[in-house]
């Protein structure tokens, strides 16, 4: 009998220990949640941290008021909408893609599209000066170091490629 009791006790404080795990667990889901967004919304006295770094009152106030939203059953979207319609888009660190921010988002692109046409336009100048260095080279004219280097470049042939074993071997046998 005392052995039944027992039992029965021990069973029901195993289900008492996984209800208060998956509590935790669930409690641990929601603040790790809570802390993302914070990381991603802005200071909006500070200017220059998230309120999840910041120590001002509007900071603590928002970090509240996106605890309430998760409690509440509020997706992330609809937080970020909230925070944005209330305090403007600054307020968020990932501005939106619009006419307004477009050239936030492209000037990145742009530059590096710049610099890559630069690069490829001037090595494609220098191969076709060649025809003018061949000329000069005609009349007289003495060229620059770099100019004798670039002629030597595409006048002397490249090595033969390597003579391994298995090329030797098909010599021999004439298999090509």
């Amino acid at each position: 009998m005392e052995v039944m009791i027992c039992l029965n006790e021990c069973a029901a404080f195993t289900g008492e220990m996984e209800k208060r795990d998956e509590d935790l667990k669930k409690a641990q889901m929601l603040d790790a949640r809570a802390r993302n967004i914070s990381h991603n919304v802005r200071c909006t006295e500070c200017g220059s941290q998230s309120i999840e770094d910041s120590q001002a009152d509007v900071a603590i106030l928002l970090r509240q008021l996106i605890r309430d939203e998760i409690g509440a059953g509020k997706t992330d979207k609809e937080i970020y909408s909230k925070l944005e319609d209330e305090f403007g888009e600054t307020v968020l660190y990932a501005p939106k893609f619009d006419m307004q921010t477009a050239a936030l988002w492209l000037t990145p692109v742009l530059i590096a599209g710049g610099t890559a046409a630069g690069l490829v336009y001037s090595k494609h100048r220098q191969r076709t000066n060649v025809h003018i260095m061949a000329l000069d080279l005609i009349r007289g004219v003495s060229l620059t170091p770099k100019e004798r280097v670039t002629i030597l470049d595409l006048l002397i042939p490249p090595p033969p490629p390597p003579q391994g074993v298995a090329s030797r071997l098909r010599r021999s046998l004439n298999l090509r």
